[in-house]
């Protein structure tokens, strides 16, 4: 494991995203408790962090917390993602057509990587690997937008996630969903801002479909 920084919100900030990791793969189910001591305990750290961390999460809507209950993984309802994805879709346009304007030789090679891992993950079967180079991909072009607020937006969203998880896992071809990351790539190194944010706007909205069809699923 990583070793957390000490700086208190520094510290606070790196145990909230391993939360959410944890949230996003599945290790945290929808429903379950995350409790405040054990979270403390396997960090090293004291519970005042854990807390200000859950507290944060309930603010982004990952957690909620009840009297005397602590805090629990929030479940997404179809209607709730039904309302996130244009929301996502619309904040994406922004970031590739930003991004196409700005991003460095370094991002690039990054974004290159991402989806070489992609394929590699494809290529074991593995679809958690898969999610994460996805996720990372996204991050990293909204990154490259230059808005720090789009990013804290986007970041409030990831929950959506863990249910594109649960969709893709009845999808056979990991090959196919790698690949649909290529058009997108290709549009942010032609440096086509235009082309950049249709390619991530319909990147998104397929994905949406494909999650909001197979959660509808009787």
């Amino acid at each position: 494991m990583a070793k957390l920084p000490q700086r208190t919100g520094l510290l606070r900030d790196a145990i909230k995203e391993r939360i959410v990791e944890r949230i996003l793969d599945g290790t945290y189910g929808p429903g379950e408790r995350i409790v405040e001591s054990a979270v403390a305990a396997e960090f090293g750290v004291s519970q005042a962090p854990v807390r200000e961390a859950l507290r944060d999460l309930e603010a982004m809507r990952f957690v909620e917390s009840q009297p005397h209950r602590g805090a629990r993984v929030r479940e997404v309802t179809t209607d709730e993602l039904i309302q996130i994805y244009p929301v996502r879709a619309a904040l994406e346009e922004v970031a590739g057509r930003e991004a196409a304007a700005r991003i460095s030789e370094e991002q690039l090679a990054a974004l290159g990587e991402e989806l070489a891992a992609m394929r590699r993950a494809a290529d074991d079967g593995d679809l958690h690997a898969l999610m994460v180079s996805d996720t990372r991909f996204h991050e990293i072009i909204v990154e490259a937008s230059g808005n720090d607020v789009l990013l804290d937006v986007w970041r409030s969203l990831r929950v959506e996630a863990r249910s594109l998880v649960s969709a893709l896992k009845s999808h056979s071809d990991l090959h196919a969903i790698a690949e649909l990351h290529r058009p997108v790539l290709q549009a942010v190194q032609y440096r086509d801002p235009e082309l950049a944010g249709k390619e991530m706007r319909a990147h998104i909205e397929f994905f949406g479909a494909s999650v909001i069809s197979h959660l509808s699923r009787p």
